[in-house]
């Protein structure tokens, strides 16, 4: 599946925003779908998780502030980021994957073989 990912800005501390990740000519039916970010120098970190069964999860420094969902034709994820910090600055990626991976695999990078392009968000004032 082929991603294109949107949404990214920049906003002042306490800001929102949203991302969006859609696919290029198919639905997310039958697919997990990660969010990712890198900041400058650090590694590419788990952000949100959309799994194909609908349940959802966060890393814990992003849990409360951000939610990830989908529209009901399912071909667009969103990545609704609210109360923005400046440490969520980053460069923001959607990613994807059909297979079977456990959720622990999927806070990881490895399991995924579709990814969009990434989208900058900076948070300040």
């Amino acid at each position: 599946v082929q991603l294109q990912a949107s949404g990214g800005g920049l906003v002042q501390p306490g800001g929102s925003l949203r991302l969006s990740c859609a696919a290029s000519g198919q639905s997310f039916s039958g697919y997990s779908v990660g969010w990712f970010r890198q900041a400058p120098g650090k590694e590419r970190e788990f952000v949100a998780l959309l799994r194909k069964t609908g349940a959802t999860s966060y890393d814990n420094r992003v849990k409360g502030r951000f939610t990830v969902s989908r529209d009901n034709a399912k071909t667009t994820t969103y990545l609704q980021m609210n109360s923005l910090k400046p440490e969520d600055t980053a460069v923001y990626q959607c990613a994807a994957t059909g297979g079977n991976a456990i959720l622990s695999e999927l806070w990881s990078t490895r399991p995924y073989d579709s990814w969009g392009q990434g989208t900058q968000v900076t948070v300040s004032s």
